[in-house]
């Protein structure tokens, strides 16, 4: 056949070309960007457990641990600046990930990537050095800056570069990249705990490892062939494109992606055009995606870990192992989600693992009620402990193969090119600000809610549960440029959709079932 295409099982057009060595490294080394957020969200919860960091920078939390009468154990580390140290991080990547949009179109994926290294990087090393809380915060912002490049531009990086067949594994490798993250801060905060001195130092300043690897990864990754052509860079493109295909004869998809970018060059404004009528499908899941993602809870235990489990009575080297035991579940149930997304589908990973969720939230939240009460004056049996540990262990587990690597993989797969980095910059800026709100007021809420703030997460679980049951088609093995189809055929996105939507290669319904 003349284009080396085909029409797979759902509807979407396969390409000629296999799974290359080559597209695999790139993708592997791209996927690095999300060590700078895996570590971040692992590092801030077991610092803010360390006396010596709270004696030298949050004395009153550190006399207020150590109180023989606590009005109530919920509120042990209820201290709105000992927050900010946390979520100040995810405001200004909030902040960056507009910015990064417009350079992420205008320069390339891999500038954006070089740009969040370097910010991440000069943020580690002045948390490392820091000798008051101002310097704390603007080490944070810094590596929020950092956070909101690699977060707007790898995802996209990795759908662009992934063929269709396998795009769910390669993409997801972003969120591996983030678990291995957590985990990594998880063994390094139990490691520094053990010294005399400076231990907090030594967690912070490893944050310039990951920022290291994304600097100098970005330097030898390519370009997309997408992100070619949207800079006219036409040879180029073509000659990428066969090199990630591992074949010449890539006609058929390099005319879809030149129809698409030419579409995309008629867009001037990204940013109002994501709102119109006809994208309205895209628009709804790349902000209800990651508000869910955060509301979910899943970040208590990412930031809070250590602090959680200390404010339920854990001893400090039990609080932080217990964060290595999540780390762990977290990192392989990722693997289970990258072997399965691409074989079972988006749809079935986020209603099983949103189940999963429900149910373990429901039962920590009794089992905290039942053991502190109203009062948070009670104690943790060794038992008890093991038990609401493992239900926490479950919940992580139903999260990081569902919510956790769908809310990056799927807002970056559904968006068509032409407002594509508005699309990512749009899930990445409502990530950042639900994290901010969930790491600046967590602790307030439990010390308010107490065991009920558990029943709250459980609660929204439940709706976006019931949401994507109803309102998220199938988008597995269909090709990113193709994407336009999904929301045609689905009964409730049809309405909004015009025909006109499926942008690849410029052909009609008709046309691409006789390829």
């Amino acid at each position: 056949m003349a284009g080396g295409g085909f029409v797979s099982d759902n509807g979407g057009r396969n390409y000629e070309g296999g799974v290359t060595g080559f597209v695999i490294i790139t993708c592997v080394v791209a996927a690095m960007g999300g060590l700078l957020f895996g570590y971040d969200l692992g590092i801030s919860g077991g610092v803010t457990s360390m006396e010596e960091f709270l004696t030298k920078f949050f004395p009153e939390v550190e006399r207020q641990m150590h109180k023989s009468i606590h009005e109530t154990a919920y509120c042990k580390f209820d201290n709105q600046l000992l927050q900010l140290f946390t979520s100040s991080l995810y405001l200004a990547a909030l902040a960056a990930s507009f910015f990064a949009a417009m350079i992420t179109r205008s320069k390339g994926r891999k500038v954006s990537m070089f740009i969040g290294g370097l910010a991440f990087l000069a943020g580690a090393l002045i948390n490392a050095f820091a000798v008051n809380v101002a310097m704390l915060i603007i080490g944070r912002l810094l590596l929020g800056v950092g956070v909101g490049f690699a977060n707007q531009s790898t995802p996209v990086y990795l759908s662009e570069m992934a063929p269709a067949k396998i795009r769910g594994a390669l993409n997801m490798g972003f969120q591996m990249a983030i678990t291995i993250g957590i985990l990594v801060a998880n063994l390094i905060n139990y490691g520094t705990s053990k010294m005399a001195q400076h231990g907090w130092r030594v967690s912070l300043g490893l944050a310039a490892v990951p920022a290291i690897v994304m600097v100098i990864g970005s330097f030898f990754l390519p370009d997309t062939p997408n992100s070619m052509l949207e800079r006219g860079k036409y040879e180029e493109a073509r000659e990428m494109l066969q090199k990630v295909r591992g074949t010449t004869n890539v006609d058929e998809e390099f005319q879809d992606l030149c129809d698409a970018v030419e579409a995309a060059k008629k867009v001037e404004h990204p940013w109002k055009n994501i709102m119109q009528r006809r994208y309205r499908p895209q628009a709804v899941f790349c902000f209800l995606i990651p508000f869910f993602q955060q509301i979910t809870g899943i970040n208590v235990i990412m930031f809070y870990a250590p602090v959680l489990f200390k404010t339920l009575g854990f001893k400090d080297d039990a609080s932080l192992m217990s964060a290595v035991i999540t780390g762990i579940v977290n990192m392989l149930s990722t693997l289970v989600s990258i072997g399965v997304a691409d074989r079972f589908g988006r749809r079935v990973l986020f209603l099983e693992g949103g189940i999963q969720m429900i149910t373990c939230q429901f039962l920590v939240g009794s089992f905290i009620g039942w053991k502190f009460g109203f009062q948070g004056a009670g104690t943790l049996t060794p038992v008890t402990a093991d038990f609401i540990l493992a239900f926490i262990c479950i919940y992580v587990a139903g999260f990081a193969w569902s919510w956790g690597p769908l809310g990056w993989l799927v807002p970056s797969e559904i968006c068509p090119l032409e407002i594509r980095p508005a699309g990512q910059a749009m899930n990445v800026s409502v990530n950042m600000f639900f994290t901010f709100v969930i790491g600046q007021f967590f602790l307030t809420l439990l010390c308010h809610m107490k065991f009920f703030l558990f029943y709250f997460f459980g609660i929204m679980v439940i709706i976006m549960t019931i949401f994507i049951y109803v309102f998220l088609p199938e988008t597995k093995g269909v090709p990113i440029e193709e994407m336009g189809k999904v929301w045609r055929q689905h009964w409730y996105w049809s309405r909004f959709v015009p025909d006109d939507a499926v942008i690849g290669a410029g052909h009609g319904d008709d046309n691409i079932k006789n390829a």
